[in-house]
């Protein structure tokens, strides 16, 4: 029987931490770990790892000679077919460590391209992927077209015949890349149009938007099933999410809300990533609350946290009322944080979901209170609306129409003052009492 299964890459792994550059740049044996998950979730096997401590990073080879050396040996002993860096690399260093090495080079940027370009699924997701690669592309051309000669008056060392006036293919390249970057950027404008539509849609629904966030593999698609009851992929891989996914959720007798999941963080995330992915994470700006979603189970969870809150202070999001939710709390052992806005939960076995609920429902309360009604039985259909938009807790039929007792959303009081018998406009703060 013919084997159709694909044979994995195999890669070594390479860090840097030098003094020269700020903490959360470093290579450590964290960040190498989670290296090593970001190449597992590409679809490569690590063979080998090398870290390196220098003062300054070197210009040429980044890890200098002795390392590169080093790493030659471990590729050629593991029969690799990938060098994966977690720093970011210049276009002229992946070019000398690609020509030393004898095999591909990637940094941590081209890695997670990679993946996401591997998870996209929408149309939306695609173009945002598309967009970041053509940035990520463009300033490493110079590395990628040294071969070429330029065709100039000038001469140099073309071939006799080709020396002339003219272009190189490299700046047809960019060219070209830059028409592609704006027609792509032209389109996300479009999609933003649209989901600009959809949100004035919803506002004007008064349905509230919660949107999940966290670090890749926090356990937010996990959440979000044990919430709304959906079946989404939650998988035990890094960046398993790309594409934006909203369920409705009832969270009392009158508020149904919008929970959406976004795409996890991760450290060293490419700042022309971020750029790209806003037509998908501006939905945060506009979200009522957020759900910080923490694998506390992770030995790292207190910098994991860290990335996404400065990562959501980037996108203009710190204002927006948030929950911490501790996730996987079954699998940590020692005292679990606790505070005002803070809840322990497991997104597996559904642990601390109604305290969750509640908690949003003590902070979406937009004025709910009970009322009592007379309908008219002429209009007998306001009961249809008042069974679908607010909390019926009595009703009775008398002489006089229908007698209702319900507990009502604030932007319906407006619409049913007419039937609460000795109703009263409520004042503002700045009229006199």
């Amino acid at each position: 029987m013919e084997n159709t299964s694909v044979k994995r890459e195999r890669a070594v792994l390479g860090g840097l931490n030098a003094a020269c550059m700020e903490e959360h740049e470093r290579s450590t044996e964290i960040s190498m770990e989670e290296l090593a998950a970001l190449c597992d979730t590409a679809g490569a096997d690590t063979a080998a790892i090398i870290m390196q401590n220098r003062p300054t990073p070197d210009p040429r080879s980044f890890i200098g000679d002795g390392k590169v050396k080093e790493m030659k040996e471990l590729i050629a002993m593991n029969d690799c077919d990938l060098a994966v860096f977690d720093n970011e690399l210049s276009p002229s260093q992946m070019r000398v460590l690609s020509e030393e090495l004898g095999v591909r080079v990637l940094d941590r940027s081209g890695l997670i391209l990679d993946i996401f370009a591997q998870r996209a699924r929408t149309r939306e997701g695609q173009l945002q992927v598309e967009l970041a690669q053509y940035k990520y592309l463009l300033p490493r051309l110079t590395g990628m077209w040294t071969h070429l000669v330029r065709q100039t008056a000038s001469g140099g060392s073309a071939p006799i015949g080709t020396r002339g006036p003219g272009e190189t293919q490299l700046e047809t390249d960019r060219r070209h890349i830059r028409r592609k970057i704006q027609k792509l950027e032209e389109e996300l404008a479009e999609v933003r149009k649209v989901r600009g539509t959809q949100r004035k849609r919803r506002e004007k629904n008064a349905m509230p938007l919660v949107a999940l966030v966290g670090y890749t593999n926090a356990g937010k698609s996990t959440l979000l099933n044990c919430l709304t009851g959906s079946d989404i992929p939650a998988n035990d891989r890094l960046f398993d999410t790309l594409d934006t996914t909203t369920r409705r959720m009832r969270i009392d007798e009158t508020t149904e809300i919008l929970l959406s999941d976004t795409v996890g963080f991760i450290r060293k995330l490419p700042t022309h990533l971020i750029e790209a992915f806003k037509a998908t994470l501006e939905e945060l700006q506009y979200a009522d609350v957020l759900l910080h979603v923490i694998d506390i189970s992770n030995p790292d969870w207190e910098e994991q946290a860290r990335v996404v809150d400065r990562l959501i202070y980037q996108l203009g999001a710190e204002g927006t009322p948030y929950i911490r939710l501790y996730n996987k709390c079954d699998q940590y052992f020692g005292i679990l944080p606790h505070g005002e806005n803070e809840l322990c939960i497991s997104a597996k076995s559904g642990e601390g979901s109604d305290s969750l609920v509640k908690k949003l429902c003590e902070i979406l309360d937009n004025g709910k209170q009970e009322v009592e009604l007379l309908i008219p039985y002429s209009k007998g259909g306001m009961l249809d609306t008042l069974m679908k938009e607010t909390a019926v807790l009595e009703r009775e039929y008398e002489q006089d129409g229908i007698k209702v007792r319900a507990v009502v959303p604030k932007v319906m009081l407006g619409k049913l003052k007419d039937f609460i018998p000795g109703y009263k406009e409520p004042k503002e703060e700045w009229e006199d009492e």
